[in-house]
């Protein structure tokens, strides 16, 4: 079992895990952009996305984390934020859905 199953399953292996803030109703494509952006941060508690679906089917997910650590998240010129969102779209592939990533405050 990966460490991504392992923190979406929690550590007893059954569903619905470590997800104490909110995001239990996340597509699974918006439990890895969580999962990732929790290990790009200083205070993975902070992190949270909201996920919404557009009229046209695409899901819209809204990536938010603390203050001090949006600079982590976008990187040096966006490549950080461009590299999350390729590997959400790529998995999002296999949903066979379209994604958007937005980074708010």
């Amino acid at each position: 079992m990966s460490a991504y199953e392992q923190e979406r399953d929690g550590a007893d292996g059954s569903p619905g895990g470590s997800q104490g803030d909110g995001e239990d109703s996340l597509s699974p494509t918006g439990e890895l952009l969580a999962y990732l952006a929790r290990g790009l941060v200083d205070l993975p508690e902070e992190v949270s996305v909201e996920q919404f679906e557009e009229d046209d089917g695409a899901i819209v997910l809204e990536l938010c984390v603390g203050d001090e650590d949006y600079g982590k998240v976008i990187g040096r010129g966006g490549r950080t934020a461009q590299a999350l969102r390729t590997v959400v779209r790529a998995a999002a592939t296999h949903e066979k859905r379209r994604v958007l990533i937005d980074i708010v405050d």
